[in-house]
């Protein structure tokens, strides 16, 4: 029974030790200065040349909240990145009324002119009724399908072409003269 009790003292001790040892660690590392941050390219400051955006601003809209949204081939339906961008149009919009939006739709040329024409009009629908369901007004909007007229790029590639399938968020003072 004593042997039993010396190892557990033994271990009871060690147990000890340890514990002083991680304590005394903690605090010589909460006396030190504190380490710097890993490099991940990301900070909170401006980059250089945006430290001057105004809140509210058209600058601000594009810079920190985006004015595009991306369709997959032939489809209307907005995806989540689709929907999370608009929630964040729909969140900075309704703090900043006094602006007004033009909704442009857009599309490949994966059909004839006149498909692509109703698709980027669909689109350009789609993105303004989700907006009014989140509380924007519908009168300070309008929407434009302008079909594969005005493509970003044209290109075969896959990756290349989700770029013209998309609905930009133009703000505006006042409406587009008819």
């Amino acid at each position: 029974m004593s042997a039993m009790t010396g190892y557990t003292r033994r271990l009871l001790a060690a147990a000890m030790l340890l514990a002083l040892a991680a304590c005394s660690t903690t605090k010589i590392a909460s006396l030190e200065e504190p380490t710097a941050a890993p490099m991940t390219g990301q900070t909170n400051d401006p980059a250089p040349g945006f430290e001057n955006v105004a809140a509210g601003s058209e600058e601000d809209f594009i810079l920190n909240v985006g004015r595009r949204i991306y369709f997959t081939q032939d489809s209307a339906t907005l995806d989540s990145v689709a929907m999370a961008t608009l929630d964040n149009q729909a969140i900075w919009l309704n703090k900043n009324p006094t602006w007004l939006l033009k909704l442009q739709g857009f599309a490949d040329d994966s059909g004839s002119a006149s498909k692509m024409q109703t698709l980027s009009q669909k689109r350009a629908d789609a993105a303004m009724a989700y907006l009014v369901s989140k509380g924007v007004d519908a009168r300070r909007m309008w929407a434009k399908g302008y079909g594969n007229d005005r493509e970003v790029r044209d290109c075969t590639e896959r990756s290349c072409r989700v770029q013209n399938r998309r609905v930009v968020t133009n703000l505006r003072t006042q409406p587009d003269a008819a």
